[in-house]
């Protein structure tokens, strides 16, 4: 394994291939991978899919209040696809902001072919206003955020493996919203995932690894 900051190492949570931290141990058992991790190939900071995933058929709304055919905004592009939402206490922000600091270590013109694309998990608080208000401060204003209604963003989730639970209520008033926790990297050559990234992924090794799914080639 790569050598991490000690910054990254110390906000790095533990539980990479189940939910978000958001969730308690019993919640993340729930949700994991529809596919066995185990089985997949591994690069040093990626799990490389040995059935590459669909790109999911989503039409949400972004951050402008406008309709955004997933499929069609982003073909021929390589896509980062990640299921999360904004009140997320860590491992949401944590993501974006790491892909946002390798993102801006790419030359301009790889900058603007990268698609990064937060699909919220709790469409009722995240609002187009609040998605465009949250990314470029958790990540990075290019990063598109798209909401819409919760059966559609769950079976999107569920299409490409990612497990995602209806928000709930805890006993002293929070809101938990349980989610995968891992990013699905979409080639631009034939827009299937082929690469999974947990969420102990640092900036560093997206950095060692975008220029490469920016070219549609493995890690």
């Amino acid at each position: 394994m790569r050598n991490k900051t000690p910054l990254a190492a110390a906000l790095v949570v533990a539980a990479g291939l189940s939910l978000s931290a958001c969730a308690t141990a019993d919640e993340q058992a729930a949700a994991k991978p529809d596919f066995d991790i185990s089985a997949q190939k591994k690069t040093e900071a990626a799990t490389v899919l040995e059935e590459p995933k669909t790109k999911p058929d989503l039409v949400l709304t972004d951050t402008r209040g406008e309709r955004f055919d997933l499929r069609e905004r982003t073909k021929g592009k390589p896509t980062l696809i990640y299921f999360g939402y904004t009140h997320c206490p860590d491992v949401c922000p944590l993501t974006m902001s790491n892909i946002a600091i390798a993102r801006k270590q790419l030359p301009k013109a790889d900058q603007d072919k990268l698609q990064v694309v937060f699909v919220t998990t709790d469409p009722e608080r995240d609002t187009s206003a609040e998605l465009a208000k949250w990314l470029p401060s958790a990540g990075d204003p290019s990063f598109i955020g798209l909401t819409g209604d919760f059966p559609a963003i769950q079976a999107g989730a569920r299409a490409i493996g990612i497990g995602i639970d209806p928000p709930k209520k805890e006993k002293d008033g929070t809101v938990v919203s349980m989610h995968g926790a891992q990013v699905i990297a979409f080639s631009p050559k034939t827009d299937k995932g082929y690469v999974l990234y947990g969420e102990d992924t640092t900036a560093d090794d997206w950095a060692k690894d975008l220029p490469k799914l920016i070219k549609g080639e493995t890690p």
